[in-house]
C-alpha cells in the first residue's frame, strides 16, 4: 500500500511541475496557447499573471 501511495504522490508532484512549466515558460508559445485556448493577444496581456500563478 505504501508503494501505491508513493507512486500517486510522485504523479501529483510531476503534474504540478508540468503545470508550472506550462504556465511560466509555455504560456505564450503554441503549446500553451493550445492547452489553455488563448489568443496570442490575451496570452501576452496575462503572461505575468500566469507566471506568478505557476510559481
Amino acid at each position: 500500500m505504501k508503494i501505491a501511495a508513493d507512486i500517486l504522490v510522485a504523479l501529483v508532484a510531476l503534474l504540478h511541475v508540468w503545470f508550472l512549466v506550462l504556465e511560466m515558460f509555455f504560456w505564450d508559445k503554441p503549446l500553451g496557447l493550445k492547452t489553455f485556448r488563448q489568443t496570442p493577444e490575451a496570452a501576452a496581456a496575462s503572461k505575468v499573471l500566469a507566471a506568478n500563478q505557476g510559481l
